[in-house]
């Protein structure tokens, strides 16, 4: 593959007309360019109108199908779906000479480090690891036994308040600082919670105890996330209930791909998700780029 295989567009609607069935042939896989491609897609006009830098996207094609995409957002994101390391060097090189210069990178764990190590070469960027996962795909639903008391509930408008302040405890817990900036300076519509649909596990007097999110669904994916209980209501089976719930309302709603991504260093939270039906697919990884050059800011 050659860099220039690569075909480059600001326009989101032409490149999802062209990579769109690519990325529903693994909707699981691709779950998170799924979800980031349709957010920039919906909240493009409007960003547009504000004067905010338009995002790229890029398809590699062979043989006429196409094989791969990146996206970077104006955010500085570098979105990837899974590269050989000479794909991810040829893309690094073309990036490079373009201009485009990622704040950090987030793919499949082969691709995001083959993708980190070749933009050191060609922009001299270190890059630093900020981000591991296990990601899970939903097999047979099963609901955890004993149930805990209560019940699930979906958050409406009088629950807003509640729902930031748990997702910043849940940022605070690992360590999410850009999520965290963006719900301090009261940009929650930007930060990566802001269009999630928000179920509540309730105790019998209506006491919120546990939280769970999924996104709309995309290419027939639902990504459940995030799932947080407060510290000191954790280990009562809150977590696992809560996610049974919201597990179940997307299968209801016809997702064939119901995915969450967990910290391989939790142990607890992983073996949770694996018996209410969750298998193990791949595993993923973000890095961070420092940069000398004025080009990055």
């Amino acid at each position: 593959m050659r860099p220039d295989d690569w075909h480059l567009t600001e326009d989101v609607d032409g490149f999802l007309a062209r990579a769109g069935d690519f990325l529903r042939l693994r909707p699981a896989l691709h779950n998170t360019p799924l979800t980031d491609i349709e957010k920039l897609r919906t909240r493009g006009a409007d960003a547009h109108a504000h004067g905010a830098e338009a995002a790229v996207f890029g398809r590699l094609k062979s043989g006429g199908e196409v094989r791969a995409i990146f996206y970077h957002t104006p955010r500085g994101r570098l979105g990837l779906t899974p590269l050989s390391a000479l794909q991810a060097g040829h893309l690094a090189a073309h990036l490079a000479e373009l201009g485009h210069f990622p704040s950090h990178v987030i793919a499949d764990h082969d691709t995001a480090t083959a993708f980190a190590e070749a933009w050191q070469q060609h922009a001299g960027a270190a890059p630093e690891p900020f981000w591991r996962t296990h990601l899970y795909r939903l097999g047979t639903l099963t609901p955890p036994q004993p149930r805990p008391e209560g019940q699930g509930r979906i958050a409406g408008g009088r629950d807003h308040e509640q729902i930031v302040r748990w997702c910043r405890e849940f940022c605070v817990d690992v360590g999410e600082r850009p999520s965290i900036d963006l719900i301090d300076s009261g940009s929650w519509a930007d930060s990566r919670f802001g269009d999630r649909h928000f179920t509540f596990w309730e105790t019998p007097d209506g006491t919120p105890v546990s939280m769970a999110a999924a996104t709309s669904t995309v290419g027939g994916m639902v990504r459940v996330d995030p799932v947080y209980t407060p510290a000191r209501l954790r280990g009562r089976g809150y977590a696992g209930a809560v996610t049974v719930e919201v597990s179940r309302a997307a299968l209801a709603a016809g997702a064939t791909d119901v995915v969450l991504f967990t910290n391989p260093a939790n142990p607890t939270s992983n073996a949770l998700y694996q018996r209410i039906g969750y298998v193990h697919v791949a595993d993923f990884a973000g890095y961070r780029f420092s940069y000398d050059a004025p080009e990055a800011g």
